[in-house]
């Protein structure tokens, strides 16, 4: 058999299983160049909002392709720029915007922000240089985004590139304690710089959930010590936790925010860090080696650009949040009913996330369950990609409940596996 030139990412090639191919997807559906039909139960890791091809953002990206396709933005710039920009204004109650391509991009803005904020504002601040951050987190996969996630199976390899961080363990229920006292102790050093926190959700590092007091409450710590707070965003943002951010159910508005997936509905990359005032003012001056030192080629490309400004029209005219909270309650119920299966446990819920861990010996990423999983939703034409041990639902707000039962009783029914 040929091998496909084509070296896809998380997948082991070696171990030889199906990569079916995609012809053409609508709504939660995919459909493979056979003709079945695969249900998205993840939003295509964690991206599709509305559901694909959703027709305001697709004919906005044809429109915009025929009339303005890529420009560069270093002292240049286009008008669905500007209309994201003003839009992601009015949401985060942040003043400025800087663009840039993915989930890992944006954090490593924000990391650049953060230290250049110290550095530029000088008279002994400039040794504010460390980064804290959470137990189990995950922020992405270039140099400094594995810096500060979870040192582990993801990152072994690249530990040499990789630069020193502080920790603050995960706030467990009742043990939040600990972690208030790891942050403050963190804040109070002379050389802390910022922390970095993914709100309510960390999702790669397991789908873990904390309450929104907790969240309020080590922002409020970093305010007291005048440590920026940075909220990574990437997956939480777009309604996926019931509220356009996480930060909104704490009452928090961050230094720094790192926004990406859904912020084109899904449709094409394109990632924003919002930040402060006090952030921008730092790198404002007449000097211009203080001018922030970021790009990419297709920052702020205008076609994914005209996807936001369509995506944000679609959150301002239809009934998006009726649609996140009846999939949540959808959820819940099925969160009850998954609940009662023996073989699952720490069944957990977090607006339109359904997360639970199977009960095995050795659970993590690397548990041997997780290939079994895989194949067993995909020959259900369910595409559910669990890690290791744990298996959640992040689908497209349009899914049916029909669709919706089905990876429900699927969850349910791989307990099969563990006999």
């Amino acid at each position: 058999m040929t091998r496909s030139p084509v070296w896809h990412p998380f997948t082991q090639h070696g171990l030889g299983e199906p990569i079916p191919l995609i012809a053409r997807a609508e709504g939660a559906s995919l459909y493979t160049a056979q003709g079945d039909r695969i249900v998205d139960a993840i939003s295509s890791w964690w991206v599709t909002t509305h559901g694909h091809a959703y027709p305001p953002i697709a004919r906005a990206i044809a429109e915009q392709a025929g009339r303005l396709d890529q420009l560069i933005f270093a002292g240049w710039t286009h008008q669905p720029a500007q209309d994201v920009a003003q839009g992601l204004v009015s949401i985060t109650g942040l003043p400025y915007a800087f663009f840039s391509d993915s989930g890992s991009t944006c954090v490593e803005v924000a990391l650049k922000m953060a230290l250049g904020h110290w550095r530029h504002l000088g008279q002994g601040q400039g040794q504010r240089q460390r980064i804290a951050v959470m137990q189990h987190s995950y922020h992405g996969d270039t140099i400094g985004a594995m810096s500060i996630g979870e040192r582990g199976v993801y990152n072994a390899a690249y530990e040499p590139l990789l630069f020193a961080v502080d920790t603050v363990p995960f706030p467990h229920a009742g043990a939040e304690q600990a972690t208030y006292d790891a942050l403050e102790r963190f804040c109070a050093g002379d050389d802390a710089a910022a922390f970095i926190v993914e709100p309510l959700v960390l999702g790669a590092g397991g789908m873990l959930f904390y309450p929104p007091a907790v969240l309020a409450e080590m922002a409020r710590i970093c305010a007291v010590h005048g440590v920026l707070f940075i909220a990574d965003e990437v997956m939480t943002g777009w309604g996926r936790i019931g509220t356009m951010l996480a930060c909104d159910q704490a009452g928090v508005r961050p230094d720094i925010l790192c926004l990406a997936k859904g912020i084109t509905g899904g449709a094409l990359p394109l990632a924003v860090t919002m930040a402060s005032e006090a952030i921008y003012e730092s790198h404002y001056a007449p000097d211009r080696s203080k001018t922030f030192f970021h790009s990419s080629s297709y920052t702020a490309n205008a076609i994914a650009c005209a996807a936001a400004v369509a995506n944000l029209g679609v959150w301002r005219d239809e009934p998006v949040q009726a649609r996140i909270d009846t999939l949540a309650a959808r959820q819940a119920a099925g969160a009850a009913m998954l609940a009662k299966v023996d073989g699952v446990e720490n069944v957990r819920q977090c607006g339109t996330i359904l997360a639970l861990d199977y009960r095995v010996p050795q659970g993590g990423y690397l548990s041997g369950l997780q290939p079994r999983l895989l194949a067993f939703f995909r020959e259900r034409g369910l595409l559910i990609r669990p890690l290791g041990n744990t298996a959640y639902l992040m689908p497209p707000y349009s899914i049916t409940q029909e669709d919706l039962t089905r990876c429900h009783h699927a969850l349910a029914e791989a307990v099969e596996l563990l006999a």
